[in-house]
């Protein structure tokens, strides 16, 4: 069967359904496999933080902030594993160093600090004084005041941030993690609670999300054909939300391209109704009720292969011009965009 932008619009209307079907085994998850971007920390490098920062407590039985400090001046990805074992983002140690110590750690000082030792694990941080050691100071502070002083009692409807495997009785704890391991059963819980590469996954959203827009602007290229890439939330002149391509520009636009990608049916059909918006604007104006612009649905993730009235109103919407990642190499020669071909 063609794919739904290989036909008339009159035929999508007719057998819209086998459409959404075609579309649907085209679309495959991408939440299996993420890229790993930048600051992305190999085990091996973050396990000799670890044990750089085992060392210098005396296997945790002498946490204090000279100690931990000598191990993260020397070794700084033990800051990071430092963080891991709180359970903290960076801005929340920072609120939480800020309000112990006194010291001011800027949340966004906090998140640079953490990603510039991510992105070079191996460069020692310089003891020099200045302010960054001092917000380290206090980081380093506040965690060793964590690990005394445990999980303090919650009500039966609460639970403590403090209040797991390796943090719960404080020290006594830490040192039972470290000389007798984790019991499978508390691994899973965690996960339960924490959810496994979660952190990683928030970190590269961006880049997961530029996969189509990757694609479409290899399509593009190949072909010589000029476009306008809009920024996140920038103002384009005629377009309320601006999409993700316009070609050839905003000052004439004659195909505007949405590159999507979700695993998540409810974020999808939020997508659907943004191109579903575009499409209206096309028609603004039209007394032949022909678009004077073409909208595009680039779309990836099974997000968008669950609801099949939201895929029959994206198909609609587009009059069947939606493509996968696997077929968006048919991108040019199925809409407007042949006519800027230049190679």
């Amino acid at each position: 069967m063609p794919f739904p932008f290989e036909v008339g619009f009159d035929e999508l209307r007719t057998d819209l359904d086998a459409y959404v079907d075609e579309v649907f085994g085209c679309l495959e998850s991408e939440f299996l496999v993420m890229p790993k971007g930048q600051g992305f920390v190999e085990f091996p490098t973050f396990e000799a933080g670890y044990e750089a920062l085992k060392r210098a407590t005396g296997g945790f039985r002498n946490v204090t902030p000279e100690k931990v400090g000598t191990a993260i001046f020397e070794v700084p990805i033990s800051l990071v594993v430092l963080r891991c074992m709180l359970g903290f983002t960076p801005p929340e140690w920072a609120y939480y160093a800020t309000r112990h110590t006194g010291v001011a750690v800027p949340q966004s000082a906090a998140r640079t600090i953490d990603r510039k030792i991510r992105m070079t694990p191996d460069a020692a941080l310089p003891r020099n004084g200045g302010v960054t050691e001092q917000r380290i100071d206090a980081l380093i502070i506040a965690a060793c005041h964590i690990f005394q002083l445990g999980a303090p009692k919650s009500s039966p409807g609460e639970l403590h941030r403090f209040d797991k495997a390796d943090t719960k009785a404080g020290l006594a704890s830490l040192r039972s993690m470290a000389e007798l391991g984790v019991p499978y059963s508390i691994l899973l819980y965690e996960r339960l609670l924490g959810r496994p590469f979660a952190g990683h996954r928030d970190s590269i959203s961006e880049l997961v999300g530029d996969i189509v827009e990757n694609a479409i602007e290899d399509v593009l290229s190949r072909a010589g054909i000029s476009a306008r890439k809009t920024k996140r939330a920038e103002r384009v002149s005629g377009f309320d939300q601006a999409p993700d391509f316009i070609v050839p520009n905003e000052f004439n636009p004659q195909v505007v391209i949405e590159a999507k990608l979700t695993e998540d049916d409810g974020t999808a059909r939020d997508k659907v109704t943004r191109v579903q918006h575009l499409a209206t604007l096309s028609m603004e104006g039209q007394p032949s009720g022909q678009p004077k612009f073409e909208v595009v649905a680039c779309i990836a993730g099974r997000g968008f292969g669950v609801r099949r009235e939201d895929m029959k109103k994206l198909l609609l919407s587009t009059r069947g011009k939606v493509f996968t990642l696997q077929n968006m190499q048919q991108l040019i020669d199925h809409t407007r965009l042949a006519m800027f071909r230049s190679r």
